[in-house]
């Protein structure tokens, strides 16, 4: 398999995600080619010794976090995003990984690979750890308006996912709302439960915001708007506590012991709650595959990146997408009875 890693744009620089990518290719068969200023990169590679699997690709343009992702597009042609999507587009490369503005990315998958049959609009899915095992989350930041059919749609791609990744033969999928009972929740969420109640998914009812760490779904369904929110308020909430451990233990002798003997289980719930394990957060529904990492992406959490993006292609992960959709499309167009754009 070979992987496009836009090297530019993420808070860290170029020398962590070459280091991700270095990682990678020992730890894979995977050829990794690094877009982005040939300059930067040399650097970043300066005194590694050379790897057949790593190729560079330079560019002279950089999207920044705050560009406008249309600008991004039309005004930085030879950005490495833009050169990533277009090596992708012309069957070059296997998949794209960025740890760049999350926008731009969207725009530029959208543009130079294009949606899935059947697929209105594509979406980012995130991984959650929970008492279980883990928990996809879908949308988390690519669709804020909604309607029922593209929630239903997150449901399927979100569950073709979790069986490809994590080996669940029919995924358990729950649709975030207020309630459990199934006239919870506002029309968007109603209607929602309707067209996955009628659905081939392994669908479980709705879920509370309360159940998302229980580990008792497989699949959570939801607007971008509440899946970002989400997404933010557990990643924040996971360094508070790990910050109140720390400052809590560094108060008294007795508390620094009580650590001491149990560093090990310190150091298991920290790689347990931390987002590098999973690497990034694939946007499902391209023509194609993407992943988008966090800015702030350490160089572990690059390396898990692109073995994702190499898990995804290597199972085909869009032909599941298409055979699940192929089973619900008929039944479901009567029942919804949108145009689904």
């Amino acid at each position: 398999m070979h992987i496009a890693l836009d090297v530019m744009g993420s808070d860290r620089g170029a020398e962590e995600l070459v280091s991700g990518a270095l990682q990678a290719v020992h730890e894979s068969s995977i050829k990794i080619t690094l877009v982005g200023d040939g300059e930067a990169i040399s650097s970043a590679l300066a005194g590694r010794q050379p790897n057949a699997a790593l190729s560079v690709f330079p560019t002279t343009q950089v999207v920044d976090m705050g560009d406008s992702p249309i600008d991004a597009i039309r005004k930085k042609k030879d950005s490495s995003m833009v050169r990533a999507f277009e090596l992708l587009k012309d069957h070059k490369v296997d998949a794209v990984v960025s740890a760049g503005n999350s926008g731009a990315v969207m725009a530029s998958a959208i543009k130079f690979l294009g949606r899935l049959q059947h697929i209105s609009r594509p979406a980012i899915a995130s991984v959650f750890p929970t008492l279980k095992g883990p928990v996809v989350m879908a949308d988390v930041g690519a669709n804020v308006d909604c309607r029922p059919r593209h929630l239903y749609q997150f449901g399927v791609m979100a569950s073709a996912f979790a069986k490809i990744m994590f080996g669940i033969s029919a995924p358990r999928v729950g649709l975030l709302s207020i309630g459990e009972e199934g006239g919870k929740g506002n029309a968007l969420i109603k209607k929602t439960h309707e067209l996955l109640s009628a659905s081939n998914l392994n669908y479980i009812g709705n879920v509370e915001g309360s159940d998302i760490f229980h580990g008792d779904v497989d699949v959570i369904v939801c607007d971008g708007f509440v899946g970002n929110v989400c997404l933010k308020l557990s990643e924040g909430l996971s360094e508070a506590v790990l910050t109140m451990l720390r400052d809590e233990i560094s108060k008294t002798f007795k508390a620094k012991m009580g650590y001491f003997l149990a560093k090990d289980a310190f150091g298991a719930f920290r790689k347990r709650v931390d987002y590098a394990e999973y690497g990034g957060a694939p946007l499902l529904g391209l023509n194609g595959a993407a992943i988008i990492c966090h800015g702030r992406s350490s160089a572990k959490a690059i390396k898990n990146a692109l073995l994702v993006a190499d898990e995804l292609t290597a199972n085909r992960v869009n032909d599941h997408i298409l055979a699940a959709l192929a089973l619900d499309e008929a039944g479901l167009d009567c029942l919804d009875g949108e145009e689904g754009q």
